[in-house]
């Protein structure tokens, strides 16, 4: 009914169409679109009621509060148009503002600009000046010392400290720097530096050297810890090696001076106070060899201290003073000579060993005296050796403790003297002794060798506690023979030479047997020695083992037949041999015979008669030895002689049988008896015999 009535009503016609059209476009709008979804929320924010009359209104409402908005932006904006005209005026007001202060300004920069350019140049000046100050004071902190400074440095008033090494290194280093300055333009300022850090370091090293020195005159050297000022200083000092020198002297001096004083005081008792010593060495004279013991172990004593308080002097600091020493050397070229050159290289071991020298050479002097003295004052020669091993004891740790030639020499001397006294008095002893000597009757050994060998046991217990300490040579054992033993055993045999055989073997030998026993106690370094006297006994014992051969043969009857056979010189298979034999005179019938006859007399008793010959002779085992050796030689001598005779009879068998189937048969009985016939012992009876 109602679209009917629309559509009848011809006035309403477009209306209905608009709506229509709104309907239609609301109808196919999709919830989904955006613009409505904000619509739809913007109408629920404002909390409206979905009534006929809101509906109705709602466009008017909008509408209106559109209208009020946008009257209140309207509003607003003329609010911000009269602030910008307000800003507007004022930027206008700056602005002429700005322009009169410009103008301002380049007229007082016109007026200023003369009065700049002077600053600038003023300013820099400034810092030119400032540049110049800074270098200044530089230079001045580096190269010029201050007046404190150089009092510390020069002033002997002022002692010598960490305060003074450290001006005298900062010296050293302007000297040295001074060079740099001489290759500048202005070499005047670093030839003017030059001289007077030159002045100031001589100023200075003299300081240091008078300092030195009075340092070295009362320095303590059993205090362990050294002052490490002294210990500084030295190594400084080594840059002037004419001063360094001078103090070792007078430091040597010194020591020479309180080590001789103190070993004086060690020997009387006294010191240099007057205070008295507990027991002086010299209580104990009456004592040689410790006498001569406690003077040797004081000087050792004293070397060691001596030795370990300048290590830290000289060794420890043995690289700085060298380095020191060639600088100096270096920095006075022109004054060097050749001694300086061969010094350049600084050794501290040398150096503390020449410093032990100095120090005890006055005291190595009383040492000889009081030696000299013990030497004169004892004649003993076995006192002259043992004193002459202890030197040699001392001396060998000397050697390796340190570089001592001096001291090591001054041993050697008296090592030498103690030598010759030793083989003065054995020499002297000799003549002695070879004016009154003879042979004992029983050939035995005489008294003067048994006084020589107890003297030579003496001397042997000596090297060998020396052997085991100095590893002592075999030349060392050599001299002790060849002034105790060989001109005994020479002397005896002078002796024996004035005997008859075989008491010149026995006496030689028992000398020589009682020499060897005194030897074998020490077989342990004396064999070589023995070795010699075995040979020399051996070869006595062969000729006094020829000499009973001899006896032998002679009493038997066969030296004859043996001298005999030795003149044919051929072998009994030489048929020309046997038939000189055959007409020999030794070997006739009666001759032969008799040969048996004292053969048979001389064989019962042939042992104990060789004994008796050579009964005197100590060692017995030796002599029985000696004639079974004899007796064994005898033997061959008669088996070759036995040998012969058998060869003869057999030829003259051979001779007979031949003359007998030739017709001659009273050849034979002409011929008479064989050899072996009239000499009928055997080998095996006279074997029999000797046992």
């Amino acid at each position: 009914m109602a679209s009917t009535t629309l559509a009848g009503s011809d006035g309403q016609t477009p209306r209905l169409g608009t709506l229509t059209t709104k309907i239609t476009t609301i109808l196919s709008s999709s919830l989904a679109n955006i613009e409505i979804r904000d619509s739809l929320e913007a109408l629920d924010s404002r909390h409206i009621q979905n009534t006929s009359s809101t509906r109705r209104n709602l466009r008017l409402d909008l509408q209106a509060e559109a209208i009020k908005s946008n009257f209140e932006i309207i509003h607003d904006f003329g609010n911000v148009a009269g602030q910008l005209r307000s800003v507007g005026d004022a930027l206008s007001n700056l602005q002429r503002t700005v322009a009169e202060m410009r103008e301002h300004v380049l007229a007082a920069k016109r007026e200023t600009a003369p009065m700049l350019d002077e600053a600038d140049a003023l300013l820099d000046k400034q810092k030119q000046v400032y540049t110049k100050k800074q270098l200044l004071q530089a230079f001045t902190a580096h190269f010029v010392l201050t007046e404190s400074e150089l009092l510390v440095l020069t002033s002997t008033a002022e002692p010598v400290n960490d305060s003074f090494f450290a001006v005298l290194v900062k010296v050293k280093r302007i000297h040295k720097d001074c060079q740099v300055l001489l290759g500048g333009e202005n070499q005047r300022l670093g030839l003017e530096i030059l001289e007077q850090s030159s002045k100031h370091l001589t100023a200075a090293f003299q300081k240091l050297y008078r300092w030195v020195q009075r340092e070295f005159k009362s320095l303590d050297l059993e205090n362990p810890q050294l002052n490490v000022s002294i210990r500084r200083a030295v190594r400084m000092l080594a840059e002037r090696p004419a001063l360094f020198q001078n103090c070792l002297d007078t430091f040597a001096e010194s020591r020479e001076r309180t080590l001789s004083d103190a070993f004086y005081g060690a020997l009387t008792g006294s010191m240099a106070s007057g205070s008295e010593m507990s027991r002086p060495i010299e209580f104990s004279m009456h004592e040689p060899l410790r006498y001569v013991g406690d003077m040797l172990a004081w000087i050792h004593s004293s070397a060691v201290s001596e030795r370990e308080t300048l290590e830290g002097l000289f060794v420890a600091e043995g690289d700085e003073i060298a380095r020191g020493i060639r600088e100096g050397l270096e920095s006075e070229a022109w004054s060097r000579t050749a001694a300086d050159e061969a010094e350049e290289t600084f050794d501290g071991r040398k150096t503390l060993g020449r410093l032990v020298d100095r120090g005890l050479a006055g005291a190595a002097q009383l040492l000889r005296q009081r030696l000299d003295q013990v030497l004169q004052n004892h004649d003993d020669a076995v006192l002259a050796y043992k004193v002459s091993n202890l030197i040699a004891f001392y001396r060998s740790i000397f050697t390796r403790l340190i570089e001592s030639v001096d001291l090591i020499a001054t041993l050697d001397e008296m090592q030498a003297a103690a030598v010759l006294q030793f083989q003065t008095s054995m020499r002297m002893n000799l003549d002695l002794v070879s004016s009154d000597a003879t042979v004992p009757a029983d050939l035995s050994a005489p008294d003067f060798l048994a006084d020589a060998l107890a003297e030579l046991r003496a001397l042997l217990t000596s090297y060998e506690t020396s052997a085991a300490s100095l590893s002592a040579s075999e030349d060392a054992l050599t001299v002790v023979l060849a002034e105790t033993l060989t001109p005994y055993t020479v002397l005896c045999s002078s002796l024996a030479d004035t005997l008859q055989p075989p008491a010149s073997a026995v006496f030689i030998i028992n000398c020589l047997q009682t020499t060897r026993a005194t030897l074998n106690l020490f077989r342990s370094f004396a064999g070589s020695a023995l070795s010699d006297l075995d040979a020399a006994i051996a070869s006595h014992t062969a000729g006094l083992r020829h000499v009973l051969l001899i006896s032998m043969l002679e009493n038997s009857g066969l030296t004859l037949l043996d001298t005999e056979l030795r003149q044919l010189n051929a072998s009994p298979d030489d048929v020309a041999a046997l038939h000189s034999l055959l007409a020999l005179p030794a070997f006739s019938g009666d001759a032969l015979h008799e040969v048996a006859q004292t053969l048979d007399d001389f064989l019962p008793g042939a042992i104990s008669d060789a004994e008796e010959h050579i009964g005197r002779l100590q060692d017995k085992s030796l002599m029985s030895t000696i004639v079974r050796e004899a007796a064994s030689e005898f033997r061959v001598v008669f088996d070759d002689v036995v040998m012969w005779l058998d060869a003869a009879d057999e030829l003259q068998e051979q001779e007979r049988e031949q003359a007998g189937n030739a017709g001659g048969a009273d050849g034979g009985e002409e011929k008479g008896l064989l050899l072996r016939e009239l000499f009928p012992r055997t080998s095996e009876e006279v074997a029999i015999l000797f046992s």
